[in-house]
């Protein structure tokens, strides 16, 4: 194993830890539940098998969900459909872009407005389809989308402070 696995093994361990023992127990206007786990989704590098992503999507999804003590797989399916999503949202955002010149979606390597993008699209597919899933009713649409909107926001704006406080932002030429 090369360092940059070692470091990306450790990264997602340390988000998992983040989200076990932190993010699950805030509990913000009894319903804004930040999702940092997602971020460890999110910086998967592209040139990793589909069938490791959506290996690396399930642990993570799994170990949350039996440490939220709430609905088994809510999480683990959540976390299957950003990684089936996310070559999708990759082509929507690199439109006029080379298979090649997509790559790791950090600082540095793109820019802040593909990036706040990028963030936003995954990270409101990941809540919608968990507050789906868990309220499974149209009865309070209302809330249900504040939920929705106020849950994808909170979690983008912590992954993308994240982002950009801990990623080094080289540029490479």
């Amino acid at each position: 194993m090369n360092n940059k696995a070692i470091r990306q093994i450790l990264v997602f361990s340390l988000l998992l830890a983040l989200q076990i023992l932190v993010f699950n127990h805030i509990h913000l206007f009894g319903f804004l539940n930040p999702n940092i786990y997602l971020l460890a989704l999110l910086l998967l590098p592209l040139e990793l098998p589909k069938s490791a992503q959506y290996a690396i999507a399930f642990v993570a999804g799994f170990i949350v969900d039996i440490f939220q003590m709430s609905i088994l797989g809510v999480n683990t399916s959540a976390s299957m459909i950003v990684i089936l999503l996310r070559p999708y949202v990759m082509n929507l955002l690199n439109v006029n872009k080379k298979k090649s010149e997509m790559d790791v979606p950090k600082p540095g390597k793109k820019d802040f407005k593909w990036l706040v993008l990028y963030t936003l699209i995954l990270t409101f597919a990941h809540q919608f389809f968990i507050t789906m899933l868990e309220v499974f009713s149209f009865q309070r649409f209302g809330l249900v989308l504040l939920s929705i909107v106020s849950n994808t926001l909170c979690t983008s704006l912590i992954i993308l402070c994240s982002e950009y406080i801990f990623i080094p932002t080289k540029k490479n030429s």
